[in-house]
């Protein structure tokens, strides 16, 4: 497919519905997290790239290796607010390497749901956070 939509619990067709993991025991963080996701977001593969769409009410926070700015050693951690995209992936910049805490792949996107993570926040890694994805993009 050339998109994907990530919802929570409202019927989006085709995608992946958060709503339907299991959320025993998980704290009353994850769960009020879980149930901001609303619409969520839907992720597309365009021809400059992959696109994420806030569908949501609540921001999401993106990291991907071609999000990082050159020679910068630091995360970079984008808000994106609801109704606003941003292109997660962009297939024309090389992905940056650098000492990442964690496993690290060059196609991979990060994305948190109404909480944030990094050097801004008090969450400095993504796992802090009560609701997020990986996703390991395929060339």
């Amino acid at each position: 497919e050339q998109s994907v939509s990530i919802f929570y619990d409202l019927p989006q067709g085709n995608g992946f519905c958060l709503g339907q993991l299991n959320l025993e025991n998980r704290s009353e963080t994850v769960r009020r997290t879980r149930s901001k996701i609303g619409y969520g977001i839907l992720l597309s593969k365009e021809p400059d790239g992959v696109w994420a769409y806030n569908r949501s009410e609540h921001p999401i926070f993106v990291n991907s290796p071609t999000l990082d700015v050159p020679s910068c050693r630091t995360l970079v951690v984008r808000k994106v607010m609801p109704g606003y995209s941003i292109k997660v992936f962009d297939y024309e910049r090389p992905c940056l390497l650098r000492d990442a805490d964690g496993p690290y792949a060059p196609n991979s996107v990060r994305i948190s749901f109404a909480k944030g993570w990094g050097p801004c926040y008090s969450r400095q890694f993504i796992t802090s956070c009560p609701c997020w994805l990986g996703i390991l993009l395929s060339s």
